[in-house]
């Protein structure tokens, strides 16, 4: 036999050796013969483990279970950036449950007593009389102008990102001459 081949014949066998040294013995023979009998108790006990991890897998299925106290922290499920409009929860009915984008201009009146007096059409599509200092879901009236036919809401926004905690938004009146050249 040449060298190379008598290095791998070598080490076949010292490999051979390796694990069968190293494994452990075969039970076969005597796992036999201590096999206990199973017994009922032993599968009632099985059938019980089964069936509480049935319960369980149920159970979190469903949602049961589960809790989560806050203690004073914040809501996880809500961006830290929403901020807080009004008190949370559902809005309030009517105008006051309205955001500014909502609302619609349907005109602007004067009114000599009250000043001027903008007419809106809200998302429930009812008509609606505001005046300065009328407060809408994430804002305010500060200002009415019948002469251009505007409205300047000023709109809360509670982002940390932004230097004014909030922004001025103009809705004009559009005429209807202009509404029907810019459809064409």
């Amino acid at each position: 036999m040449n060298r190379r081949r008598w290095v791998w014949l070598v080490a076949v066998v010292a490999l051979t050796l390796l694990v069968t040294l190293s494994a452990p013995p075969f039970l076969a023979q005597d796992q036999a013969a201590e096999t206990p009998e199973v017994t009922e108790r032993d599968t009632s006990a099985g059938e019980a483990a089964v069936e509480q991890i049935l319960r369980q897998q149920e159970a979190l299925i469903t949602g049961q279970g589960f809790s989560y106290n806050p203690e004073g922290r914040r809501d996880p499920f809500r961006s830290p950036f929403a901020g807080e409009l009004g008190s949370g929860g559902k809005r309030p009915p009517g105008l006051a449950g309205m955001l500014v984008a909502e609302i619609d201009m349907t005109g602007v009146v004067h009114d000599p007593r009250d000043g001027d007096v903008a007419v809106v059409m809200g998302s429930d599509n009812k008509g609606y009389f505001l005046r300065v200092g009328d407060e809408v879901y994430d804002g305010t009236i500060i200002a009415i102008d019948s002469r251009q036919g505007t409205v300047t809401f000023r709109q809360q926004i509670d982002d940390p990102r932004m230097i004014k905690p909030y922004r001025d938004i103009v809705k004009r009146l559009v005429a209807l001459e202009d509404e029907e050249s810019g459809d064409e």
